[in-house]
């Protein structure tokens, strides 16, 4: 009975200290991201280091795109007209972003959204990690990347 209590205790904690994504913090997802790590439905995660790619988002108004662009040593970006739509949705206090491209629609729950971090989980429960990032600048001695 203690024991009942005790794991009845620990997932209303674990519930309540779940991030709540307000409209206001969407802005936040505007930007590249890098993947960090992918934590799987087992609790076993894949870490990322050294990506050749990152995801850019673009949402204003509940709708935008998502596109893979490949960083350069001079703080520009490799990009192609290949993107997916996105449109955000709240459902039952959650926050989604549906996919769409010319072959295939998906959707992720967008579980935690901040500044520096932005987590999705996919209907797999996998959970992608992801830490905010911009251009990398390895040839103008450290100069800002315009």
């Amino acid at each position: 009975m203690k024991n009942s209590l005790k794991i009845m205790l620990l997932c209303v904690l674990f519930a309540a200290c779940q991030q709540k994504i307000q409209p206001e913090d969407l802005h936040k997802i505007n930007g590249y991201w890098e993947i960090e790590k992918v934590v799987f439905e087992t609790g076993e995660d894949k870490g990322y280091q050294g990506n050749t790619s990152y995801d850019y988002f673009k949402i204003t108004k509940n709708k935008g795109i998502r596109k893979k662009v490949m960083p350069q040593l001079d703080g520009s970006f490799v990009v192609n007209n290949t993107f997916e739509t996105v449109a955000v949705r709240y459902q039952k206090n959650k926050v989604y972003l549906d996919y769409a491209t010319q072959y295939a629609k998906w959707t992720e729950e967008l579980v935690a959204l901040s500044d520096t971090e932005l987590v999705c989980k996919n209907a797999d429960q996998k959970e992608y990690h992801y830490k905010k990032s911009g251009p990398i600048n390895l040839t103008q001695n450290g100069k800002e990347t315009k």
